[in-house]
């Protein structure tokens, strides 16, 4: 898609590609343990990552506290929360994705009934169950102007979370802002699109702190921004935690972004960050702009929270898009589905109680 920003951001944006392709050149190294409280993890996506960010939250809900789901619908959407079969090479749930689950021209998804879909394969243990979700808080978000996932999907996605047991004192739904109506995008306070944008980067300037948001809601006891991140960002190899990964629609590479108190002392908290489509990092010309624009590190220091960016490939992944509707893998909505359970493989290992002091030493 063309870009329809700002000069000030395509500048950026030109910045951050050089400095993608100079981290790219360098080998890849080991996602580090650091003994976080994977009991205190929460995730957040826009688009295909908003899909994907719930996906993750059912999947692993004993271990989720929290998700923000950004111009996105309801878990199950795509394979109306069917079984494993993909009929007709998987066309069937590509064409609902389309029609059902973007635009509404083929019906609007319906989230009560994808709820008791989510509560079967939890029976099944396709998933954890659903008491898991209890005391999680959820975020959910669709701009105004947003041409690309209609206003009934994301209505769908609330109804879904309520059927499924969050609270209305714990979901907490925007669907306009005090300033200018956002287009398809995570919005930021400043340095992104044109606020209505429904173009690539998808990052919408609209004078609304959005990462913010997401992370002060799911974490009620957040403290206010420091200055700029002073951690260690670490480009890990993801083809450690998926046998094949780049086939299953990964790239070979991720980020995380380390505080400096993580790297010496147990217990941060971590947040998973999923991308959209044309997000990637390394395969859609957009560098680090993701990361460095949206507004989570900011946050991550003063709140001792480690964040993970995990990056899909576009050379598999249809449009760099997350698997939310079975390109990669039949039983994508379940916990052993290849892209969530390499996701929880990588927040496995941070999770472990080693090295802690090789990682505060490293340059």
């Amino acid at each position: 898609m063309p870009h329809r920003g700002s000069a000030t951001l395509l500048g950026a944006a030109a910045v951050l590609v050089l400095g993608a392709a100079a981290a790219v050149a360098r080998a890849a190294e080991p996602l580090p343990a650091l003994g976080v409280d994977a009991a205190q993890t929460s995730v957040s996506g826009i688009s295909s990552g908003a899909y994907m960010a719930g996906q993750f939250h059912l999947a692993f809900s004993t271990t989720v506290v929290g998700a923000g789901v950004v111009a996105g619908g309801p878990w199950g959407c795509a394979s109306n929360g069917s079984g494993d079969a993909l009929l007709l090479g998987g066309f069937d749930n590509a064409a609902r994705a389309l029609t059902g689950c973007m635009r509404v021209t083929g019906g609007e998804p319906d989230g009560a009934k994808l709820a008791k879909a989510a509560a079967t394969f939890a029976a099944k243990r396709r998933l954890d169950p659903l008491t898991g979700l209890r005391g999680d808080r959820v975020y959910l978000f669709h701009g105004e102007s947003d041409s690309v996932v209609a206003a009934p999907v994301a209505a769908a996605a609330e109804a879904f979370y309520r059927a499924a047991g969050i609270g209305a004192d714990r979901l907490h739904a925007v669907n306009a802002l005090p300033s200018g109506k956002a287009g398809h995008s995570l919005v930021v306070e400043e340095s992104g699109s044109a606020c209505s944008s429904n173009d690539s980067p998808f990052i919408d300037d609209c004078d609304y702190d959005q990462a913010g948001e997401i992370l002060r809601w799911i974490y009620p006891d957040l403290v206010g921004r420091p200055g700029p991140a002073a951690g260690r960002r670490i480009v890990f190899d993801q083809t450690e935690f998926l046998p094949g990964a780049v086939g299953w629609g990964l790239a070979r590479e991720g980020v995380a972004y380390v505080p400096p108190a993580c790297g010496t002392t147990p217990g941060c908290r971590v947040h998973v960050v999923f991308h959209g489509c044309l997000q990637s990092r390394t395969t859609d010309g957009i560098g680090d702009l993701f990361i460095e624009r949206t507004g989570y590190l900011r946050y991550a220091d003063t709140n001792r929270l480690v964040l993970l960016y995990p990056q899909t490939n576009a050379n598999t992944a249809p449009n760099s898009c997350w698997d939310w509707w079975g390109y990669a893998a039949s039983d994508h909505l379940s916990r052993r589905a290849p892209q969530l359970s390499a996701v929880k493989a990588m927040l496995d290992r941070l999770a472990e109680p080693r090295a802690l002091s090789a990682l505060a030493s490293s340059p």
